[in-house]
């Protein structure tokens, strides 16, 4: 029993002061990657607006380097943006939110008018989007 107790101890002496929640599960991470699929549907679904690929790619790198100065590796973070699960989780979340604000496939007006809005907000989604009016 005093060997066990002895054992317990050492681990919890040796575990990290804190633990990471799954990487799929980080708020910011998760809100910036979900401000990026918002931002690809509405370049995919409006004429008139385009993805600011070289920001995107930037923000992704930012990204990057905020999860690995949280803890995680540079394998957890791979993984985490090649899973096809995890990438038609964001895309759906993404649909969801336009959806709340009034776009769906096929409507290219509302996509449209929620691309120009959040250019003109200076939003993130606005950031990784250029209007071609």
């Amino acid at each position: 029993m005093k060997r066990i107790t002895l054992t317990l101890a050492a681990l919890a002496i040796a575990a990290p002061a804190y633990a990471l929640v799954p990487i799929n599960e980080e708020p910011t991470i998760n809100n910036t990657l979900l401000q990026g699929f918002i931002g690809d549907a509405i370049d995919d679904n409006c004429s008139t607006i385009e993805a600011r690929k070289l920001r995107a790619l930037g923000e992704l790198n930012k990204l990057r380097d905020y999860a690995l100065s949280k803890g995680y590796t540079s394998a957890q973070v791979r993984e985490f943006v090649t899973n096809k699960e995890e990438k038609a989780r964001g895309k759906a979340l993404a649909a969801e939110w336009l959806k709340e604000r009034g776009a769906e496939p096929g409507n290219e007006a509302a996509y449209c008018k929620i691309g120009e809005e959040e250019i003109a907000k200076e939003s993130l989604i606005g950031y990784l989007l250029r209007s071609t009016k």
